[in-house]
């Protein structure tokens, strides 16, 4: 790629500087992402009171995308619970909004194989968010991959940039 070379977007070269700019924002703006999700997971698990909830199905999910022939694969438990007189249904496993993914579907199935339809669990609830409960008291890892792909987006971005820059 030559110093000239543009990006193209929607069918229109952006010049390397805007760019440049382009990817450093939504760089930032990710792992910004990342860094407040890991943040909202910390103070969920901190704060979080045990209930107890009724598994109604199990599952594993996988999703590809165009670009990469291997499949994530995602655990999937649906379960109800009770906190504050209100009845919730939930899907959370772990407290991060960014969903942990598995290599395998053993991986995700052993997640779900602890939890069986019917069967009476415990899962965490923090009282300023109901809604969201959570089944392990486990950190993810999802944050900190926001944060990593932001970050390199971000540095890509700036290095466009500034190259963009001085050859203008």
């Amino acid at each position: 790629m030559s110093p000239n070379d543009g990006i193209t977007l929607a069918g229109r070269e952006i010049d390397p500087v805007r760019g440049g700019l382009l990817f450093l924002v939504a760089g930032m703006a990710l792992a910004g992402y990342g860094g407040y999700d890991h943040l909202q997971q910390q103070q969920a698990i901190e704060t979080a009171e045990p209930v107890e909830a009724t598994v109604l199905e199990t599952d594993v999910d996988a999703t590809s995308s165009a670009s990469s022939p291997d499949a994530d694969y995602y655990p999937f438990v649906r379960y109800e619970y009770a906190y504050g007189g209100k009845t919730y249904t939930a899907t959370g496993v772990y407290p991060a909004s960014v969903r942990r993914s598995y290599d395998t579907r053993s991986g995700a199935g052993k997640v779900v194989d602890d939890y069986e339809a019917g069967e009476t669990v415990t899962a965490y609830v923090t009282p300023d968010a109901p809604e969201d409960a959570f089944l392990r008291r486990e950190r993810s890892n999802a944050p900190f991959v926001a944060i990593g792909i932001g970050a390199v987006l971000a540095l890509l971005g700036g290095r466009s940039a500034l190259r963009g820059r001085r050859t203008s």
